[in-house]
């Protein structure tokens, strides 16, 4: 358990946020929220004690462990992966290296052999017997195959340092888990091993994610840092949002009466209530709903950007054929042969193992290379917007925001290009900033006006929601919902394929798997998930 009393933060003279007294209890799994800039990070950092706090203090219960999801990817660059995992537990691994020592004295003597027994005792006691095996698990489950334990950390792809980082701090069961942006370059596969493995954790997890589907898969609380106060809520991500939409839409509602806004809140909790009682969390999970209280939850200050695709023209029944495609990069197949028909009204999202292929396939499909074989053909109806994953080569002069937006128009009138970027929230002196020195997602905001100003009738997205903040990703994933056009994407959003996308097509080195239904169904399929492994192995 962490307590938290009479906290507060402060940077020049305005406090972050200040006087937050909470508990986080074991069983329960917290997610914090807030505007960028709201102080999440800096919030976390509080609690496992790298920052210091303006007033107040984080205490733990005495004999607890915390753990932290460690930030710095060069600090285990001497390690070896396994030991790195295991040296998440410092107590153990001290242990464990003290006793090693030992033995490897040439003089080992009557005093070092009751050391070493005292060591043993003290070693088991923390089942550091099974800490190999149970290290070599939590790597496995994260997708780093046995082949790679005994690799040195700086001899690692960044992004699987990042799994071995989030191994580090899940091994050893600790008491308290501290987790910054756990999903960040993990494929859906991984961050569905994550959900269950969190679900079920039975200590105290607090964590900051992006990722709406992981946030209402694994929280049973969220923590909404807002107002420059700190206040936590029972219930998930999605109970949340959508009540606090429902507190800012009543409170707009003066001369309702009160007997309607109650039966209102009351018909909304009953509604959420049944569709936890159905999830596949464990019983203690489930319990948040008894605690469900939305009369708490104030209407949110966030600001929402207004991300609306208008076609200039309905698209028509010919929209792309692709026939006998194969790329190639470094040796490594990326596709063969592949062949498919895009049909109207359909939202596809493609998926891989190998992230380069979707990458490979929209750079095609969109003149930017080349395929080594095969062809393809759009429809003469078709108009399309691309937004590509690196969108770099976008934003290398010394233009500012406005500058920058109207180069990609006809239309010159101020009105024009700031509504465009008015939308996407850039507002006063925001649309003077040079775009160079844009944010990550700042700049995904820049090119989604850039997008919306075409008009297209069929959007091609490559993992649209990187960079992105809580208020964007749920903006933009309404926004396709309602889009009348065809979509397509590739994406590690959980949530942003299942509710936009109906068809999936699943890339291969050896061929493609073609499916018309949604993404959860398409997981939930055992019959497709023995072909994929087939399809992947080349069996």
């Amino acid at each position: 358990m962490i307590t938290v009393s009479d906290l507060s933060i402060q940077f020049g003279k305005k406090p972050l946020f200040q006087d937050v007294n909470l508990k986080f209890l074991p069983g329960n799994c917290y997610g914090v929220i807030g505007a960028n800039g709201a102080g999440k990070s800096t919030f976390l950092k509080l609690l496992s004690g790298d920052l210091e706090s303006t007033k107040g203090r984080v205490s733990l219960e005495p004999g607890e462990r915390l753990s932290v999801l460690k930030q710095d990817h060069h600090e285990f660059d001497e390690h070896t992966v396994l030991n790195t995992v295991m040296m998440g537990h410092k107590e153990m691994w001290d242990v464990m290296s003290e006793k090693d020592a030992l033995y490897m004295k040439e003089d080992f003597n009557e005093a070092d052999g009751m050391k070493a027994a005292e060591l043993e005792d003290r070693f088991a006691e923390m089942d550091g017997w099974n800490a190999e095996s149970d290290a070599a698990a939590l790597l496995s489950g994260l997708g780093i195959k046995e082949e790679s334990h005994y690799k040195l950390m700086q001899d690692m792809d960044p992004k699987m340092k990042v799994r071995v980082l989030l191994a580090q701090a899940l091994f050893g069961n600790p008491d308290n888990l501290l987790l910054d942006e756990p999903t960040n370059d993990l494929d859906l596969e991984t961050v569905g091993w994550l959900e269950n493995f969190l679900a079920n954790f039975e200590n105290t997890v607090i964590l900051v994610s992006h990722d709406r589907h992981f946030l209402d898969s694994v929280c049973t609380n969220i923590v909404d840092i807002d107002f420059g106060k700190v206040k936590s809520y029972g219930g998930n991500y999605s109970f949340w949002y959508h009540s606090s939409q429902l507190a800012a839409k009543q409170q707009a509602q003066q001369n309702k009466k009160m007997e309607e806004k109650k039966k209102e809140l009351q018909e909304f909790i009953s509604r959420f209530s049944a569709n936890v009682a159905k999830s596949k969390q464990t019983t203690s999970r489930k319990k948040m709903i008894e605690k469900l209280n939305i009369e708490d939850i104030d209407p949110s200050t966030r600001r929402y950007p207004g991300i609306i695709f208008q076609p200039e023209r309905e698209v028509g029944n010919n929209i792309l054929t692709v026939s006998s495609l194969s790329k190639s990069v470094d040796g490594d197949t990326l596709f063969k042969d592949m062949s498919f028909t895009i049909e109207k009204g359909e939202k596809v999202v493609f998926l891989s193992r190998d992230s380069r292929s979707m990458t490979a396939l929209f750079d095609i499909i969109n003149d930017k290379a080349e395929a080594d074989n095969g062809s393809l053909e759009w429809g003469v109806t078709t108009t399309k917007g691309y937004l590509p994953l690196d969108n770099s080569n976008f934003f290398q002069n010394e233009s500012n925001v406005f500058d920058w937006l109207s180069q990609y128009t006809d239309n010159s009138e101020d009105a024009y290009i700031r509504g465009f970027l008015g939308k996407m929230l850039f507002t006063g002196d925001d649309i003077e900033k040079k775009v160079k020195v844009l944010s990550g997602g700042e700049k995904v905001r820049c090119m989604l006006s850039k997008l919306m100003m075409g008009n297209p009738n069929v959007v091609v997205l490559d993992n649209p929601t990187n960079h992105l903040d809580l208020e964007s990703i749920q903006a933009f994933n309404n926004g396709l919902i309602s889009f009348p056009g065809i979509v397509l994407m590739s994406s590690h959003d959980h949530e942003f394929i299942q509710t936009v996308c109906n068809r999936i097509i699943e890339i291969t080195p050896n061929g493609i798997i073609d499916k018309l239904m949604d993404y959860d169904d398409y997981i939930r399929d055992e019959k497709i998930q023995s072909l994929r492994e087939k399809m992947y192995s080349g069996e």
